[in-house]
């Protein structure tokens, strides 16, 4: 099956990581995303640019054929929406040869928001029904090249988002979790292949991928071979022993540009092309015009949050979709693809039919805009209250348990 236009490295500084359309002006890339529309980002200008494939029925319901399971809320309601090789993924698990995950976090903050948490609820689900190994790589190098922390505080930041990354459930004989600064000195063949992914990739095509600078520090030039490096089962020796494992990469789209880079260079190793599924993104309480920011507090539910602080933050600054006043909000309705707490409801709520009645009523104004986010928060202060139960039983062995170097419940 086609699987989208898949761009050569002299493309990239085309379709490049930053897709700004001349109406709408969509910005995209690793560090940045913006949009001026109320209703966000354009995600099909999104997938022609960047040539990948829209997840659609076909695939949703090859998904629930091959696993058995119903597909996971976040895919049937297109918050996972475009991909690359997906089809390659499930003719390899049901033929019964294995694959494995890959997904990361670059711990920029002490604590990790809810929008955070959509990735590693999608790929534990994952895990869960293919029942293969995962590893999660924290970029604290990254962070400390990108951001004005040091290398201390960004190492110290990765740990605390660990914390967080376990709580979500991961089984800890499946899942292998490390630090780039702590890990890639303590293992030869994942510099090794660092090296080969950046003797294939020359300073004028990174630069034309990435938009790097003459004044960026020379870090950031050789970090993608860093966040590439993991998309490869040799770089796991201890896990993979020497087998070459296809990889399936659950991210948000703004990183696809790394895995372009990656799925070009690839071949050139003998090395199976990585697939990707993406996520699209999650909008700030003030709606999709605004950025998310871990030091503007306001404008996101974090993991750290009171019960108090989530049904202020959501009464106070949760974007309406609602009219001005009842009267007119009961005659005119409310509009679902502006309002947040709606929004917010489609990643949370896993009731399908539940979340399809409160569409119709807050569309026809039966439902009014505080009725909608009390439904919210209660989902909220319900999810993150468990979390923070989950996260205080974290202890610093268990941290350990998922970061040392290990074999895996897996025989390769």
């Amino acid at each position: 099956m086609a699987n989208g236009v898949e761009h050569g490295l002299s493309d990239l500084s085309l379709s490049n990581t930053t897709v700004k359309d001349d109406v709408e002006e969509d910005v995209v890339n690793p560090w940045n995303v913006s949009t001026k529309s109320a209703t966000g980002i354009d995600y099909g200008k999104l997938i022609k640019r960047f040539g990948s494939s829209k997840v659609d029925e076909e695939l949703i319901a090859r998904f629930e054929k091959v696993t058995g399971k119903r597909a996971h809320h976040l895919l049937r309601r297109g918050v996972f929406f475009s991909h690359r090789d997906m089809h390659t993924i499930l003719n390899h698990y049901e033929q019964g040869k294995p694959f494995f995950l890959y997904t990361g976090r670059g711990p920029s903050s002490e604590s990790m928001h809810v929008g955070h948490l959509i990735s590693f609820i999608f790929t534990k689900w994952l895990q869960d029904v293919f029942n293969v190994p995962l590893v999660i790589q924290m970029t604290d190098d990254e962070k400390c090249l990108w951001k004005d922390i040091t290398l201390e505080e960004a190492n110290r930041l990765a740990y605390e988002n660990a914390k967080d990354i376990i709580a979500c459930g991961f089984d800890k004989e499946k899942t292998f979790i490390f630090s780039d600064l702590d890990f890639i000195g303590q293992c030869p063949e994942f510099y090794r292949n660092m090296v080969r992914i950046q003797k294939c990739v020359t300073f004028n095509q990174v630069k034309g991928i990435f938009g790097f600078g003459d004044s960026d520090v020379i870090g950031k030039i050789s970090f993608p071979s860093i966040q590439a490096a993991p998309s490869f089962s040799t770089s796991f020796p201890f896990i993979f022993n020497k087998a070459k494992v296809p990889c399936l990469i659950p991210c948000g789209i703004d990183q696809d540009p790394y895995f372009r880079m990656t799925r070009d260079v690839a071949p050139r190793l003998g090395l199976p092309k990585p697939a990707l599924i993406h996520c699209s993104f999650f909008p700030a309480l003030q709606g999709a015009q605004t950025k998310m920011s871990a030091s503007d507090q306001n404008t996101s539910i974090f993991l750290t949050d009171t019960q108090k602080q989530i049904k202020n933050k959501i009464n106070k600054y949760a974007f309406s979709g609602g009219q001005a006043t009842v009267e007119e909000h009961r005659r005119l309705g409310g509009n679902c693809d502006v309002d947040i707490s709606y929004q917010y409801l489609t990643f949370f709520l896993e009731d399908d039919e539940k979340l399809e009645q409160i569409r119709k009523d807050y569309t026809s104004g039966e439902l009014l805009t505080g009725e909608l986010k009390k439904e919210l928060i209660g989902i909220l202060q319900s999810l993150i209250a468990t979390h923070q139960e989950r996260r205080a039983k974290v202890t610093e062995d268990v941290i350990k348990e998922f970061t040392t170097p290990r074999k895996l419940k897996f025989n390769f």
